[in-house]
């Protein structure tokens, strides 16, 4: 395996301080790799070269079949509750961390190849993934991206050229990730369960000091931490809810102490507003339903809060009441989150007292009358030029709070198609795309990415991307694994 030097620097900051969260591991590299997709827009972004992207260094680099200069790459350890069962020891199975960039503006990025081949932690998977789910991971995260929904980002997707037994032979694929980091609420309790006080707290510190470096001089810095992820939490599910994104899978093991959303696996945008919306394949409870996400999000959180206690107090016992208080402090930023969100949506710039019964009373018509929740966003704005939008009572009181704003109904609907997305990766699409894609086809994909990678602005070419699709009490998504 040759090693080679990229046109930019990638460290291992994270990988050298923490050796027993980061076992060195190699990829299996494949027989035929090409690049299927580029993310070039990303690669700006990151200050990569696009004529290195689509280099054979690139490729040979992000498929596993060279290393960077020194040789080293690494699966992360990490535990997990997972459907509330907690795992010990879970990890990079079929994943490796190549290393650190620095961007333009001087902020440090992850780059992480999936499907790279078995780790330590495979446990019994045979580490490689398949083209469709790792292209659904690039459309979900550059729609999140474009929707302003903090998220990892695939800079490329590239086929193995080999197959991969599933249920039946399917075309392999690595993904190549980027992230703020891939620190978990799970890294924190393997990190815990090691019993090394000292470690955690080195875990911690390195934590804030990647992401949330202006509380590193607070008298109370862990408890600062805590309630830091706890706000940057309750702000990403709000906006998961405000655009109908359901994770599906959101184990611990899958929740950022950056706020990022991650694992892409059987998520899925809500075709319908019901707040009990399960589209997972394994989530047979409907545990992470579309509703549940914000409690589910608390509880992850109160698996954080206890790796944390010991830092926060020499007394685990006395950090027991601080750290509850911040916990039960998630709900009020959640709701704070969502509220401001549906303001924007609704059009509003000021604030009143009867806004959230507005906001939530909308929610509850759309219920009732089954509708699609991102169209009827955008239909009101309709409403305010002269088509009119039945939602009863609702629409009568809404638009006599428009009134308060003392803005002209046009300006306001102008503000409302700024932030009321037309198209996102709706379920029937997204399912399209990955069969054409899987067969060879690549047409689709690129029609589909032009429009969710600009959300906002109606086409009418690509007005079969706004529609929502069929009801499918039976359609269900998969990890992928």
């Amino acid at each position: 395996m040759v090693a080679i030097a990229p046109p930019f620097v990638l460290e291992h900051s994270y990988s050298r301080q923490f050796p027993e969260l980061a076992f060195q591991w190699q990829a299996e590299p494949p027989s035929n790799p090409s690049f299927v997709v580029c993310n070039d827009d990303l690669a700006e972004q990151l200050g990569i070269s696009l004529d290195w992207l689509r280099s054979e260094d690139a490729l040979n680099l992000f498929s596993g079949r060279s290393t960077l200069d020194g040789g080293e790459t690494f699966a992360l350890a990490y535990a997990g509750h997972q459907f509330g069962s907690y795992s010990p020891r879970l990890g990079d199975g079929r994943a490796l961390l190549i290393g650190e960039g620095i961007g333009p503006r001087g902020d440090r990025y992850d780059l992480h190849l999936k499907g790279s081949g078995r780790t330590p932690f495979a446990r019994g998977g045979d580490g490689r993934a398949v083209l469709g789910p790792m292209l659904r991971e690039y459309i979900l995260g550059e729609s999140m991206s474009a929707l302003g929904v903090p998220t990892t980002r695939a800079l490329a997707v590239i086929s193995t050229g080999e197959a991969v037994r599933r249920e039946r032979p399917l075309p392999g694929a690595i993904l190549v990730r980027v992230a703020s980091s891939h620190i978990r609420v799970g890294t924190f309790q393997y990190a815990a369960a090691i019993g090394d006080i000292e470690r955690l707290r080195a875990l911690a510190d390195y934590t804030i000091e990647r992401h949330y470096p202006t509380i590193g001089d607070s008298e109370d810095r862990y408890l600062a931490l805590l309630n830091s992820v706890v706000d940057a939490q309750a702000k990403l599910i709000a906006q998961w809810m405000l655009v109908g994104f359901i994770h599906g899978v959101m184990n611990t093991d899958n929740m950022t102490i950056s706020g990022e959303t991650i694992d892409y696996g059987p998520c899925a945008f809500m075709e319908r507003v019901d707040s009990r919306t399960v589209f997972s394949s394994i989530d047979e409870m409907g545990r992470y339903a579309y509703g549940k996400q914000p409690s589910i999000g608390q509880w992850n959180l109160a698996r954080f809060a206890e790796t944390l206690l010991p830092l926060i107090a020499e007394d685990p016992q006395a950090a027991v009441e601080p750290a509850t208080e911040v916990l039960v402090g998630f709900q009020q930023k959640f709701d704070s989150y969502w509220l401001q969100g549906m303001r924007q949506r609704l059009g509003l710039v000021t604030e009143q007292d009867g806004d959230e019964s507005i906001a939530r009373d909308l929610v509850t018509a759309m219920s009732d009358r089954q509708l699609d929740l991102l169209t009827t966003f955008r239909a009101l704005s309709t409403e305010l030029r002269g088509q009119p939008v039945d939602l009863g009572d609702w629409t009568l009181r809404w638009r006599q709070r428009l009134e308060a704003e003392g803005r002209p109904l046009t300006d306001i609907a102008d503000n409302m198609d700024a932030i009321n997305p037309v198209y996102v990766p709706r379920n029937h699409l997204v399912e399209s795309v990955l069969a054409d894609a899987t067969n060879g086809s690549l047409t689709q994909l690129n029609r589909l990415m032009s429009a969710v990678r600009n959300p906002y602005v109606a086409r009418d070419e690509l007005l079969e991307f706004s529609m929502p699709g069929p009801i499918d009490p039976t359609y269900r998504t998969y990890c992928g694994t």
